[in-house]
C-alpha cells in the first residue's frame, strides 16, 4: 500500500520500520517540528524524522496539522492510507477522510481500556496483569474509532514503563502490518467500542512522581515501576530529591512507625514504612549522581533507621 505515516516518538519508529520491511511504499512521514534539546539547545529531529531520513522517506513537519494547507500538502502524495501512531496532534475530519482507507491508528492498550496519552504507564499504575495494542479506524473522537485487531501483552511482576513501552512498540509494529494485510484482502472486521471501563489515561507530569508514603506499598511500587524512566518516582531526604528507580512492596499493615520512616537499613537495601505494608528500596538516585544500587548509596551516605522520607522538600 502507499502510506502516509504519521508519528513522532520512539514508540512510532518500530512500526515505520516494519511497514518499510513489509514492502509498503511509505511515501511521506509526518511528524512534529524539531525541538531544541540539551544544554546547547541544538535542534533535534524527532525519532520518526531520523528513521524516515535513513530510509530516504520525505518528511513533513507542520506546526498545526489542522491548518488547511496541510491537507493540500498531503493530497499531493495520493496515498491509499494514513497510518498514525503517537503523532501528538488531533487530526481534522479532512485528513481522517483524505485517503481511500482513511486513517488507521495503533494504540498501546486493549481498547476501550486506557484511551488517552499515556496508556503504557497507566496499565502498570493500575496493576493490570495483561495489556496490549489495538489497531482502529480513526474517527473524530479521542481513541474512540472502530477496533480492527488486538494483540495481548502480559505485564510482568517487575515490569517498568520503559520495558513495557518496548514490548508494546514491537507488538504494535507486528499488528499494524497484519492489519494492513487484512484491509488489502478485505478480510478486516470492524468492531464498535463500548464505554471505557477505565479512567482516561491522562498525560504524565513530574508531580505525579512525588511519593505519598501514606499510600499502600503495592501502589507505591507500581508508581516506581510505571514512571520508570520518566518522570520517575521520588521522595525527599535531607532537603534533596531522591529518585527511586527499583523497589519491592511487601506485607500489610502500618506498623508503629509513621509512613515514610526508614525502619530497617541492610547491606544492599533499606526499608520504608508505608500506609499499608513496607517498601524495600534497591536502586535510587540523588542530585548530581548517577543511578546507583542502594548498597552503593548506603556505603557512601549515612542513612539511619528512624529517618523520615517526606513528600515535600
Amino acid at each position: 500500500m502507499r502510506i502516509i505515516f504519521m508519528g513522532t516518538p520512539d514508540f512510532s519508529v518500530g512500526t515505520l520500520e516494519a511497514l518499510v520491511e513489509a514492502g509498503h511504499d511509505v511515501c511521506l512521514a509526518v511528524t512534529q517540528p524539531d525541538k531544541p534539546k540539551g544544554r546547547g539547545k541544538e535542534m533535534q529531529p524527532t525519532p520518526v524524522k531520523a528513521a524516515a531520513l535513513r530510509h530516504g522517506i520525505p518528511v513533513y513537519q507542520p506546526e498545526k496539522i489542522r491548518n488547511p494547507e496541510c491537507v493540500d500538502e498531503l493530497k499531493k502524495y495520493h496515498a491509499d492510507i494514513c497510518v498514525v501512531i503517537a503523532f501528538g496532534q488531533i487530526l481534522p475530519k479532512s485528513i481522517l477522510e483524505l485517503t481511500p482507507y482513511g486513517c488507521v491508528n495503533v494504540h498501546a492498550s486493549l481498547l476501550p481500556k486506557y484511551r488517552g496519552a499515556a496508556p503504557v504507564q497507566w496499565a502498570i499504575l493500575e496493576g493490570e496483569k495483561v495489556t496490549g495494542v489495538t489497531t482502529m479506524q480513526m474517527d473524530e473522537g479521542l481513541d474512540t474509532g472502530d477496533m480492527i485487531q488486538k494483540a495481548e501483552v502480559p505485564v510482568a511482576e517487575d515490569e517498568t514503563g520503559e520495558s513495557l513501552h518496548d514490548k508494546l512498540a514491537a507488538a504494535g509494529a507486528r499488528l499494524c502490518v497484519e492489519t494492513l494485510k487484512a484491509l488489502e484482502n478485505h478480510t478486516a472486521v470492524f468492531e464498535k467500542q463500548g464505554d471505557s471501563p477505565t479512567a482516561y489515561a491522562r498525560m504524565l507530569d513530574k508531580e505525579m512522581g512525588n511519593i505519598d508514603w501514606s499510600r499502600p506499598a503495592v501502589n507505591i511500587e507500581r508508581l516506581v515501576r510505571g514512571l520508570n524512566s520518566w518522570p520517575s518516582a521520588y521522595t525527599h531526604w535531607q532537603g534533596k530529591t531522591m529518585k527511586i528507580w527499583r523497589a519491592r512492596a511487601e506485607g500489610e499493615g502500618c506498623g508503629e512507625s509513621v509512613p515514610g520512616t526508614v525502619i530497617k537499613v541492610e547491606k544492599e537495601r533499606f526499608t520504608v514504612q508505608t500506609g499499608n505494608g513496607v517498601l524495600h528500596v534497591y536502586e535510587l538516585q540523588i542530585p548530581g549522581k548517577k543511578r546507583m544500587e542502594s548498597g552503593a548509596f548506603l556505603r557512601g551516605y549515612a542513612l539511619e533507621e528512624g529517618t523520615v522520607l517526606t513528600q515535600e522538600s
